[in-house]
């Protein structure tokens, strides 16, 4: 069963495309005009074993704020799209993640109920060549709103900016892999007691 999802998302400031493949093998085409951001676009991909299509033309006259944020909804919605009815799947993943001096720790709950809890040092860098670090937050926010999940981010130390952002992006990749990859004990099984998710 293919596990795939694609959105796409077009507003007076965005026009947006994403497609994801669950089981794919880590290939990208990513372009938003926000150099950093298509760099965190392609961890996630690579690291998470998506495939994905990220193509994205916003108003960057004005800032990368609405380009950054429309392609985070949109990715979060296609995540969703692509887990399906979440039957056989692991749910719950985690990964702890250093680059250099920062360290980044990614615990998910494919739970249907969006959540995000997200720490980072203070004071760092307010730029990333034309990404804004303090988007960091607001990208998981809107990528947790849309994807309907749990996500808590924890990046106790680092000093870097370029390292503590793109740690964070590596350890949500392996997470989001282990929780929405298929558990062969579970073949059938809707990881909840409730029975829904």
């Amino acid at each position: 069963m293919s596990r795939r999802g694609r959105v796409e998302r077009t507003t007076k400031e965005t026009s947006v495309l994403v497609e994801i493949d669950l089981d794919g093998t880590g290939r990208t085409d990513i372009s938003t005009g926000v150099g950093f951001w298509d760099h965190m676009l392609d961890q996630l991909g690579r690291h998470g074993l998506f495939d994905l299509t990220v193509k994205t033309e916003g108003d960057l006259h004005i800032d990368s704020h609405h380009t950054i944020e429309d392609t985070a909804l949109a990715l979060g919605a296609a995540f969703r799209q692509a887990l399906g009815d979440k039957v056989g799947i692991y749910r719950f993943g985690n990964c702890t993640v250093p680059l250099d001096e920062s360290l980044a720790q990614v615990t998910v709950d494919l739970s249907g109920r969006p959540y995000l809890v997200h720490t980072e040092p203070e004071n760092m860098a307010p730029m990333i060549g034309s990404y804004d670090t303090t988007m960091t937050r607001h990208i998981l926010e809107s990528f947790v709103a849309q994807a309907q999940i749990a996500l808590h981010v924890h990046v106790p130390y680092g000093r870097n900016a370029h390292h503590i952002v793109e740690c964070q992006f590596k350890a949500l990749a392996r997470a989001l892999r282990y929780a929405s990859e298929r558990d062969p004990r579970a073949e059938g099984i809707l990881p909840s007691t409730k029975g829904a998710l």
